[in-house]
């Protein structure tokens, strides 16, 4: 079998044949009438009235030999088969095209439709162009890319050999044109804000760093979209939506991605209560509308399957009600010291007890002992004030808050927004502490957010959730870089 370096030397060769015979292997434009599936559809009436048509596709099969050869083609639309008779081109176009043509090609073709004996749609060949020549060959059309980590590194093939991942990112725009369109439809304001910021805010967790040479300052990409979101309540708009990406630096597994695509949103004099109603019309939406089903099959970091009804009624239970269930733990009353002591039995690691707040510690346990066991949707709320410092505060110490969970795994964030910047500042103040005490995921205090609420914040609900999870669920993977165009990875050893 030839190497690759020797089909590219032999592909190359046959560059310098298309530019003997006066044909350019990289045009600027070549005959393109239709697309493949416009032509598909209008195929009853071209073949009838034999109208020519010129179309323009990848080669991806070349069969047959001698003086006929059976050529498919496929755009972005569809597929199509091509027929090539030595007796209906010249001599020298017929030859042209054997000598030079490879499978990954883009070539122009132009002629008229017919039905082949064994009712194959067709269109018969009469004049053709090179619209690109490929110098590497594509994958085995039978398998495909065989390696897991090479559709990641080269999904621009996974997406042409396999149909089923080409469909799932066309769901995927799918689902966040619905999500923008339903935002729309409820009077939201779409908005950008930046990804490069001076600190961190909106979310308790680890950032990537980097340095703005022309300002001479340390930056951070960001890790929430919130408090720019909350900012601009400020200044008059009462519901804004924004699907952007965020950064965090923390471990990677099949559920977890340092970059990942987010959507949040905050609308004014709105509950929790609605906020909650909103997620499940959303979510129920695209399930029907977008999927057809409502029953879905969803995966865990062990790649264990769970089928998920998101048909049912979603409950809402407490924080506290689940580690007192599930850890025989009292929220309201557990100190620090035995908040690690707990911590410690559930298999957090030492060097983590003694570095995290009493809500981080919580979460952990409540992790560990209660959110696997959750498997249809439910919200979890009135989780512990102090992991939930941009939240109002109950009078028992819990935040009001709910997260949707969905087979053990966290689907969105959502507030009841504290807007009172006396309360916030005291909340954030205490997240800078914890962070002083080694706490990498605490906040640290935003003056440029305390001085836009103190100048007046409505009362607001907020919402966040992760689109590539989202995207996972209803497409039934189990690995979130299966949703995602470019996972980053690891650079190959150049040595292995």
């Amino acid at each position: 079998m030839a190497s690759i370096e020797e089909l590219r030397t032999a592909r190359l060769s046959k560059i310098t044949k298309l530019k003997e015979a006066g044909m350019n292997p990289y045009p600027v434009s070549v005959p393109h009438d239709y697309s493949i599936k416009e032509v598909k559809d209008s195929f009853d009436s071209f073949s009838t009235s034999e109208k020519v048509v010129s179309i323009v596709g990848r080669v991806l099969v070349v069969r047959g030999q001698g003086a006929i050869l059976f050529i498919v083609l496929q755009d972005g639309t569809e597929r199509l088969q091509a027929v090539l008779k030595k007796d209906t081109l010249t001599e020298k176009v017929f030859n042209l095209f054997v000598d030079t043509i490879d499978n990954g090609d883009f070539v122009s073709v132009t002629g008229t439709l017919f039905v082949t004996q064994r009712g194959e749609q067709s269109i018969l060949i009469q004049d053709w162009h090179m619209a690109t020549k490929a110098l590497l060959p594509l994958p085995d059309k039978w398998h495909g890319l065989q390696d897991v980590e090479e559709t990641y590194r080269k999904r621009y093939l996974d997406i042409l050999m396999d149909k089923e991942v080409h469909d799932r990112f066309v769901i995927r725009s799918k689902i966040i044109k619905f999500v923008r369109e339903f935002f729309d439809k409820k009077n939201f304001l779409e908005i950008e804000t930046p990804i490069l910021q001076s600190e961190a805010g909106g979310a308790m967790a680890k950032t990537f760093n980097t340095h703005h040479n022309d300002y001479d300052m340390d930056m951070v990409l960001r890790i929430s979209l919130e408090l720019e979101h909350k900012m601009l309540m400020v200044g008059g708009y009462e519901r804004v939506y924004e699907i952007g990406k965020n950064f965090r630096n923390e471990g990677s597994d099949p559920t977890h991605l340092q970059e990942f695509t987010m959507i949040e949103w905050y609308a004014a004099y709105q509950t929790l209560e609605t906020n909650m109603t909103w997620t499940e019309e959303l979510i129920k939406s695209i399930a029907t509308d977008i999927m057809g089903k409502t029953v879905f099959k969803v995966y865990d970091n062990d790649g264990a399957g769970v089928d998920v009804d998101l048909s049912l009624e979603w409950p809402r239970i407490t924080f506290g009600e689940l580690l007192k269930k599930d850890a025989n733990i009292n929220i309201e009353t557990i100190t620090l010291e035995e908040a690690r002591k707990e911590a410690l039995k559930w298999g957090v690691k030492e060097e983590e007890v003694g570095k995290l707040g009493r809500g981080n510690l919580l979460d952990k346990i409540y992790k560990k002992s209660s959110r696997g066991k959750i498997i249809n949707p439910t919200f979890v709320t009135d989780f512990p004030g102090d992991l939930k410092p941009l939240a109002q505060q109950n009078e028992n110490g819990t935040a009001k808050v709910a997260q949707l969970i969905i087979a053990g795994a966290e689907i969105t964030n959502q507030y009841a927004e504290l807007v009172d910047p006396t309360i916030q500042r005291e909340l954030l103040v205490s997240q800078a502490k914890a962070k002083e005490g080694g706490d990498e995921e605490a906040m640290s205090v935003n003056e440029g957010f305390l001085t836009a609420m103190e100048h007046g914040m409505p009362p607001m609900t907020g919402f966040g959730m992760g689109i590539d999870r989202l995207v996972a669920i209803f497409t039934e993977q189990k690995n979130l870089r299966d949703v995602i165009f470019f996972p980053t990875m690891r650079p190959r050893d150049v040595n292995n």
